[in-house]
């Protein structure tokens, strides 16, 4: 039974999953609390967005992931939100301006460097939630989607403060020199253009995970417990 509760991310472990828990927590509850300073006089729903609730899972477990970092959290959203609203307003028939609207909202998140998979169902929300987000029109981008991110993200940066994660991601203890000289920065460019898919990680990390992978296969070959650089350079 032990496999079933195993993390199906590489690098993750039951204490990142259990604090991931408890920043979800946190931060969900903040922002709800805060934000209800900020509610929308055309509804109560308006208070917290669902998406955010997806948005806390990437902030909060997954906070290395380039679609975790606060652009993409922060902007994301927000010009998801922007794009939904005005869909709603030119398209009338929901069933043609939902599809529109997300396709729309991940054309603009790719052009602003800002993809971020939550925003995809801001855009939706506000396609399908009904007239309230309608008579708020562009005020639906602020309160809640706008007031919500930007909480929520500031909840992130102090979480992790203390969680033994940095976020915003940094890449640290890259080395100035390679280890392997044989490969080279370009090398791992050719090698995703290969793959031919997008990657949930930035390049940098794969630069520094090779770089591990290399120092402890010489470890391994050499029955050392020497010191060896953590990365190599991009």
């Amino acid at each position: 039974m032990r496999k079933f509760f195993d993390p199906n991310l590489a690098g993750a472990n039951l204490k990142d999953r259990l604090l991931a828990c408890l920043g979800a927590l946190l931060g969900i509850g903040l922002t709800s609390v805060i934000s209800a300073a900020f509610v929308h006089p055309h509804g109560a729903f308006l208070l917290i967005a669902a998406p955010m609730g997806a948005a806390a899972v990437l902030v909060f477990a997954v906070p290395a992931s380039p679609l975790a970092q606060p652009w993409p959290v922060i902007g994301g959203n927000t010009v998801s939100a922007l794009v939904g609203v005005a869909v709603r307003m030119l398209v009338p028939a929901p069933e043609l301006a939902a599809p529109l609207a997300v396709g729309a909202a991940i054309l603009v998140m790719s052009l602003t460097r800002s993809l971020h998979p939550p925003a995809g169902a801001v855009a939706l929300t506000a396609i399908v939630s009904g007239p309230a987000v309608l008579d708020a029109g562009f005020a639906f981008v602020l309160i809640p989607i706008g007031v919500n991110s930007v909480i929520l993200t500031l909840c992130g940066v102090l979480f992790h403060r203390f969680s033994g994660h940095s976020y915003p991601h940094r890449v640290a203890g890259i080395a100035p020199a390679p280890i392997n000289a044989a490969l080279q920065a370009e090398d791992l460019d050719k090698a995703l253009a290969d793959l031919g898919e997008t990657l949930d990680v930035s390049r940098e990390d794969l630069d520094l995970l090779f770089g591990r992978v290399e120092y402890h296969a010489r470890h391994r070959r050499k029955g050392s417990t020497g010191g060896f650089p953590t990365g190599r350079a991009a």
